[in-house]
Order: C-alpha cells, then sequence, then structure tokens
C-alpha cells in the first residue's frame, strides 16, 4: 500500500504538471483529529481547475493515480442524480488499498466551496489568491441541539411509522415491515440517541456518518440493546425489534425532553395502545 506522503505528492504532482488545475485542497477524515487513523480513510481532494469539459471528455487522465479496482463518475450515472450540479468526482479505488474521492470544480465557484467545510486544508495555491485558512475542525459535524418543533416531528415520525411495521406484519409483509422499521423507525432512535449524547457532551461531539462512533457515548447496556434491533431475519425477531426500539426511544425521548424542557408528546401512549390492541 503507497504511504500517505507518496499519495500526497501523486496527487500534488498531477496538479502542478496541469495548468488546467489552479489549487488542490484536502477535507474529510485525513483533516480531521478526531478520527481514528487507519488504511481505509480516504484522500478526499477538490481540484479547482479553469474548465471541466476536457477532463469529461478524455477519461483517461485519471489512469495515472494508479490501477483501479473500481471507480465511480456520480455525475455520469442515471440511477443516483448529482448532488452538486456544476462539479465532478471521480471515486477511486486502487488495487493496493488506497482510495481516492477526487472532486472538481471550477475557479469561480471556489469562495462558495470553501464556506462549506471548515475540515478544509489547502494543499496547493498556484495563484496566490486564497490567504490562509484558518486550522481545520469538525464543529460543522457536531451534534445540534434540537428545536421544540425538531424534537416533536421526531417523536412523531418515530411513532407514526411503527404503525406501518404493524401493518406490514400483520399482512404477513415482512420486507414491507421491515423497511419501515430500518429505514424509517430506527433512524429517529438513533437521532434521538445522538441529542442525548449531546446533552451529556455539552453539543460538542460529532457521532460521525451513519452515528458510527455512537458506542463510544452510550451505556453497554443501551449498545446491546441498539444492536439487537438489527436481528430482522424472521417476523418474531422484527417484531421484538420494534419493541425493542420503541422502549429505547421512550427512555430516551423522556430524556431529552425533561433536560431540554420540551413536553414529551402523547403519541407514545395512544400509538402504544393502538399497536397493542392491533
Amino acid at each position: 500500500m503507497r504511504s500517505e506522503t507518496e499519495m500526497t505528492e501523486l496527487i500534488l504532482s498531477v496538479a502542478r504538471n496541469d495548468e488546467r488545475v489552479r489549487a488542490v485542497f484536502l477535507n474529510g477524515s485525513r483533516t480531521n483529529v478526531h478520527v481514528p487513523k487507519d488504511r481505509f480513510r480516504d484522500y478526499d481532494v477538490v481540484y479547482i481547475i479553469t474548465e471541466m469539459d476536457s477532463f469529461i471528455q478524455d477519461r483517461r487522465w485519471v489512469d495515472v493515480f494508479g490501477k483501479r479496482i473500481i471507480m465511480q463518475e456520480p455525475e455520469n450515472m442515471s440511477l443516483f442524480p448529482p448532488e452538486h450540479p456544476g462539479r465532478y468526482a471521480w471515486l477511486m479505488l486502487f488495487e493496493d488499498g488506497n482510495r481516492i474521492d477526487l472532486g472538481m470544480l471550477l475557479t469561480k465557484d471556489m469562495d462558495a466551496y470553501l464556506r462549506e467545510d471548515k475540515l478544509t486544508v489547502m494543499l496547493l495555491d498556484k495563484d496566490n489568491r486564497i490567504g490562509p485558512l484558518p486550522p481545520p475542525n469538525d464543529e460543522d459535524y457536531h451534534i445540534k441541539k434540537p428545536s421544540p418543533e425538531y424534537f416533536d416531528d421526531c417523536c412523531n415520525e418515530f411513532w407514526w411509522v411503527s404503525t406501518y411495521v404493524i401493518k406490514g406484519l400483520c399482512r404477513k409483509e415482512f420486507l414491507y415491515a421491515a423497511e419501515h422499521l430500518n429505514a424509517n423507525v430506527r433512524p429517529q432512535l438513533l437521532r434521538m440517541l445522538s441529542w442525548k449524547v449531546g446533552i451529556g457532551t455539552g453539543f460538542s461531539v460529532s457521532v460521525g456518518k451513519a452515528y458510527k462512533y455512537l458506542e463510544k457515548y452510550v451505556s453497554t447496556e443501551t449498545w446491546k440493546r441498539l444492536l439487537a434491533t438489527y436481528q430482522n431475519d424472521s417476523a418474531e425477531h422484527l417484531m421484538q425489534a420494534l419493541l425493542e426500539c420503541q422502549d429505547l426511544f421512550r427512555k430516551t425521548s423522556r430524556f431529552v425532553a425533561k433536560e431540554l424542557g420540551f413536553v414529551y408528546p402523547d403519541y407514545d401512549e395512544k400509538v402504544s395502545a393502538y399497536l397493542t390492541n392491533g
């Protein structure tokens, strides 16, 4: 596996030797001191360029980065619409295990880009137009204190979609029930758990994308109970997972409501009665 020094030099040498590239930035996990270092960290790179068409018309230029296992170009895909119109990205996984997520945007869009993410480090500025950037920090990714409206919406969504899970189970529509548990119900539980973490840490930490660091901040018992909600291999286990989600959500949301001075809604009592009778 090529070292970080080798990869960084390669990324910069390509940029230095191409007049179309005017600046290079690095962001993501490699600029965040709170992210554990391992071999799976991507190189999240952005090239600031003068024009886009020539890069897209002849895609062979990316071969210089190494032999690839697979590459994805989100803006060139039909199934998934691009998230950032006017930009282009090459997501590359190489045979040696390194990965570069290389984004490109035009010079006219650079100032807007620099306002998007505080985890940004400048690697190259050919035109000396940027100036020093503040030290990278992940405060944009910290858990945000919910408003009363956000709290209520989370509770509403959790209990409302719980009824879909029961409906699917009663109809013996397992995939329908599982989809609503996994895609709608549990995400609200994770959101509520993150707010509890925020309360305990003064809303000064991030639990990461897809709540991947949540385990660090919850009790062992809570973590075990949360993991149990992922056992969805039968209708019986799915029902048990829903009940576990509901009990965890109930206790966590009551805690959050008390700590933040919110009104705990009556969705819990009414929906629980409805589900029991159903």
